[in-house]
C-alpha cells in the first residue's frame, strides 16, 4: 500500500459512525480502511488494470446458473426451437 500522506475529516451522524465501527470490528479492520475501500470502489483510480478487474470479478459470490440442459432448453425456447410435444 502507498504511504498515506493526506488527512480527511468527515462529519457524520453518531448512528452511521457506530454502524461503520461494527462493520470494521467484524471484518478486523479500521473505519478508515472501510472508507478508503468505499472511495476506491465508488471512484476507481484511472488506469486500473485488467488483472484488478478480473480479481474483483472472481471475488464475487458465485451465481446459480442451473444445469446445461436447463440453459440450453431456455435458449431454444427463446429462439422458438424448443421441443414440441
Amino acid at each position: 500500500m502507498a504511504t498515506l500522506t493526506r488527512r480527511l475529516q468527515v462529519l457524520m451522524q453518531e448512528e452511521r459512525f457506530a454502524h461503520l465501527e461494527r462493520i470494521a470490528r467484524e471484518q478486523g479492520t479500521t473505519v478508515a480502511a472501510l472508507v478508503r475501500d468505499a472511495v476506491d470502489r465508488t471512484y476507481p483510480p484511472e488506469g486500473r488494470s485488467a488483472a484488478d478487474a478480473a480479481d474483483r470479478l472472481l471475488a464475487r459470490a458465485p451465481i446459480e446458473l442451473g444445469t446445461w440442459e436447463d440453459a440450453k432448453a431456455e435458449v431454444e425456447d427463446a429462439l422458438g426451437r424448443g421441443s414440441r410435444a
